[in-house]
């Protein structure tokens, strides 16, 4: 009886490994920077506290919302509730990408903590220098971005 009580263990973790696996691909999406493997946006930063704080605030695991096959994360009940309402306004634009390097056609997953919120959305950023060249000319690198996104965005999700 214990060698099959061994197998049935066996087989019950291994499948229990491919259902973790699973759930961890399942809540990711290529539209959205997220952790491959947690399926956190932006690092589990909330969203809403770059525009009520003026900082990069980590989420806590009470405060979370599923919104576009992505997991978010926020400090309070009250930052969730706003994101809920408005995901549009409060999720960073190109889905968390660079605007900079969209703008050259190139989807680079931006930085939490290389951001900035301008004409009342959010903008992450790859690298600093990125951010302080948008900050200069934001409307050159919207149009930018803004014209090459639905290609960008269409070869992500294949």
């Amino acid at each position: 009886m214990r060698p099959q009580m061994a197998v049935f263990a066996l087989l019950a973790s291994f499948f229990g490994l491919l259902g973790l696996d699973f759930a961890a691909s399942a809540a990711t999406t290529e539209r959205i920077v997220v952790n491959r493997y947690s399926g956190l946006a932006i690092a589990g930063f909330d969203p809403v506290a770059y525009f009520t704080d003026s900082m990069a605030i980590q989420g806590l695991p009470d405060f979370e919302a599923r919104e576009g096959g992505a997991v978010w994360r926020f400090r309070n009940e009250g930052n969730r509730a706003s994101f809920i309402a408005h995901p549009e306004i409060y999720g960073p634009q190109f889905g968390g990408y660079d605007p900079v390097d969209l703008g050259r056609g190139v989807s680079y997953p931006g930085n939490p903590h290389f951001w900035l919120v301008a004409g009342q959305r959010l903008y992450l950023f790859g690298r600093e220098e990125n951010r302080d060249a948008f900050a200069a000319e934001p409307e050159r690198f919207l149009k930018e971005a803004a014209s090459r996104w639905p290609a960008v965005e269409r070869e992500l999700a294949q």
